[in-house]
């Protein structure tokens, strides 16, 4: 019984780090429409952050500052912020497919900078013993893994709410006018670059405190853990969920996310030892399927937007939230 709990705990807190994550992507997408195909470099970023600043001294790579959790987190949200500014204000110009390409691109050369910058990063030896917070307060690892688990659902539920009170606000509403129509926007005065940078940055932050959380659960990140294969995953969690709704992106992760593991513990079972190689591309062939069947007969998702604003019904919103823009008048 004891073992059951234990796997249930475990879980339930990477389905709750692909949450967070989740919900940055939903911002980016489901609010605002930017494609973004690089979700494992902010990731990555978050992750590495975190190592570096609560790690312990690494004798090969930078390290062992040993900063408390919150400090880490902290750290691991502004690296990610840092580097999305710095992608966003070269690529954000650029429209769907072309943003998709550049920030894959990203998302490749910050993976190549981990795996080959080793007195940074570790390369491809990775980061060990990073820490957990509170780490002295209980002993088990079970106590340990529910420790860590209300630590994410209480991240989770201040992401989810902040969240919620900012696309529900004058500026999320904004938001949403430039994902429909930003010529619209524009002519009433907005700036679309300025709130496509502002909605990139803080989902790319939201990402970045995911992988932090991750780097702290897993206690050993290496390159290898932020492969394309991460960004498939949570598209197809925000997709199968339903973009413009957060609790499509908090669905989604966690359906997806078991799915994904189920999968998997069958694979194992059912495949003889010389197969179990396959059993990963079976995984990814399956969550395929469940995208394209989603994609298909329910093309919003589970939990799709909650209502679909037209431009009329958007142009009092963005009235009563008119920003200092060059082409408009005081």
């Amino acid at each position: 019984m004891s073992g059951v709990v234990s796997y249930v705990v475990f879980f339930l807190i990477q389905a709750m780090i692909f949450t967070v994550v989740c919900l940055g992507l939903n911002l980016q997408w489901g609010y605002t429409g930017l494609f973004n195909i690089g979700v494992s470099g902010f990731f990555l970023v978050g992750a590495y952050a975190f190592a570096i600043l609560c790690g312990p001294p690494y004798p090969s790579h930078l390290g062992g500052f040993g900063l408390p959790f919150a400090a880490g987190l902290g750290g691991a949200a502004g690296a990610a912020g840092v580097t999305a500014c710095l992608v966003g204000l070269a690529t954000l110009r650029l429209r769907e497919d072309y943003l998709a390409i550049v920030t894959i691109g990203a998302a490749s050369i910050l993976q190549l900078i981990a795996l080959n910058e080793t007195q940074l990063t570790g390369g491809s030896q990775g980061a060990t013993s990073i820490p957990r917070p509170w780490q002295g307060l209980v002993q088990s690892v079970l106590d340990r893994d529910l420790l860590m688990l209300g630590l994410t659902v209480v991240i989770v539920l201040i992401i989810y709410f902040a969240l919620e009170a900012m696309v529900r606000s004058p500026w999320g509403r904004v938001l949403k006018a430039i994902r429909e129509d930003e010529i619209a926007a524009a002519s009433l005065g907005k700036n679309p670059f300025s709130f496509r940078l502002q909605a990139f940055i803080i989902g790319s932050v939201i990402m970045g405190i995911g992988g932090a959380l991750y780097a702290s659960f897993v206690g050993f990140i290496s390159p290898t853990d932020f492969l394309p294969i991460l960004t498939f995953q949570v598209w197809t969690m925000l997709i199968v969920g339903g973009s413009g709704n957060n609790k499509g992106a908090v669905l989604g992760a966690v359906l997806m996310w078991a799915l994904w593991t189920i999968s998997g513990s069958v694979a194992q079972v059912l495949l003889p030892i010389d197969m179990q190689v396959k059993g990963g591309a079976a995984q990814i062939i399956l969550i395929g399927l469940v995208l394209m069947l989603t994609l298909v007969y329910r093309p919003r998702g589970l939990v799709g937007e909650e209502a679909a604003v037209s431009r009329d019904a958007q142009i009092p919103a963005l009235r009563t939230h008119r920003v200092s823009h060059p082409g408009s008048q005081s």
